[in-house]
């Protein structure tokens, strides 16, 4: 879901949106939003499909957590991992890790020193 633009250059920039030559003004309107989010998909190489939250942001406001941050839910409903947030927090060799770690049968004394 391409949302607010994080970063625009006309508010504040990241180092890493000007290695990556992402670098995007605010759009002014909804057709400049489709554009700008465009742009991202293709600079960034994302390969799932796209969609462009209305310009008053409504899905974001109803869905979105701040920061943002990636949980794992074991089979019994408690949280195996929870990665720092976002948007460098995310480590995916730790949730990889996480994941095999669910793979292995384990005690019930290790289930029950998962953070809740």
């Amino acid at each position: 879901m391409y949302i607010t633009e994080a970063h625009p250059s006309d508010v504040w920039q990241m180092e890493s949106n000007i290695k990556d030559k992402v670098v995007l003004a605010s759009p002014k309107d909804e057709e400049e939003r489709a554009l700008v989010a465009g742009a991202c998909v293709r600079k960034l190489g994302i390969q799932i499909p796209a969609v462009i939250d209305e310009f008053g942001n409504s899905t974001e406001k109803a869905y979105t957590g701040w920061p943002d941050r990636l949980y794992l839910i074991d089979a019994q409903g408690r949280v195996a991992f929870k990665a720092k947030p976002g948007p460098f927090g995310f480590k995916a060799d730790e949730l990889r890790s996480a994941l095999a770690a669910l793979d292995k049968p384990v005690s019930r004394a290790k289930l029950n020193n998962y953070p809740r």
